[in-house]
């Protein structure tokens, strides 16, 4: 399990490297295949599945594909408004004309599926192509995969008081606050070593180490989110796509609330 987990870990982190660093239609195509599988995942888990693809489903892929096709063509903020609050009547129209086919819940979670990975899971693609965003999308990686690296490190070699012993068993506070201490460390040394290198009349390295922290934070929760559906739903993981890993709401549920926060501290603060 944990070479086959290795070996997966490794090739996901080389398509991400690749198509985040050629940005444009690459990023965006593997941004939408993930939102597409992350929303079958989350609307299964949360019971709003058929044995085929029903109504609900078909609106929500309807609208991903919508969102990632203003999101390249346009990126008007505005057109992107419309399409989430398009796809929220589109699925309350399918929610009257079928009923009693769902309820209530199922209707509700369509809509939850559609904004948790594919909205959120965009602004990776929305980081990367705003201004500077070849270097500002990195803060996404690091905020997320290098909090798990760091948190998992300083817990194993002085973790002692659980912070979550119902969510999250092995999580300690030691090892959270090591997680973002570390994330802080990874984003200072990356501002200072390369941005600030590439860009030299910039100083960014102090603003890129707040937003990694805060990123951390948030990586957090992310994770923490999504095992607590998990924990509600009682399911061990959301997919099976990703050998050793499960499904992309098991790989990249931190990502997924990291790139809104970085996105828009990014925008607000660099």
């Amino acid at each position: 399990m944990f070479w086959t987990r290795l070996a997966s870990g490794i090739v996901l982190l080389v398509i991400a490297i690749g198509a985040i660093g050629l940005g444009g239609i690459p990023l965006a195509i593997l941004l939408w295949a993930a939102s597409l599988t992350g929303f079958r995942e989350l609307a299964k888990a949360l019971k709003c599945e058929g044995e085929r693809i029903n109504g609900l489903e078909f609106v929500g892929m309807a609208g991903i594909t919508c969102y990632y096709l203003l999101l390249y063509f346009s990126g008007e903020h505005l057109l992107l408004l419309m399409c989430i609050v398009g796809t929220f009547l589109a699925i309350m129209f399918d929610y009257v004309i079928t009923f009693p086919k769902y309820n209530a819940v199922q209707v509700m979670a369509a809509f939850f599926s559609f904004m948790y990975a594919p909205v959120l899971l965009a602004f990776v693609y929305q980081t990367r192509m705003c201004e500077q965003g070849i270097y500002t999308v990195w803060m996404i990686l690091i905020s997320s995969w290098g909090c798990d690296t760091c948190a998992y490190a300083v817990g194993k070699l002085i973790g002692r008081r659980k912070i979550f012993p119902v969510l999250s068993p092995k999580k300690s506070l030691e090892g959270c606050i090591g997680g973002v201490l570390g994330t802080a460390l990874l984003g200072w040394l990356y501002g200072h070593f390369f941005v600030e290198r590439s860009l030299p009349d910039q100083r960014v390295a102090g603003i890129m180490a707040l937003i990694c922290a805060v990123g951390a934070v948030m990586s957090m929760v992310g994770d923490l989110a999504a095992s607590a559906v998990k924990r509600n739903m009682e399911i061990k993981d959301y997919g099976k796509l990703i050998p050793g890993h499960g499904g992309i709401m098991d790989r990249f549920d931190s990502m997924i609330v990291t790139a809104p926060l970085t996105y828009f501290l990014t925008v607000l603060l660099l």
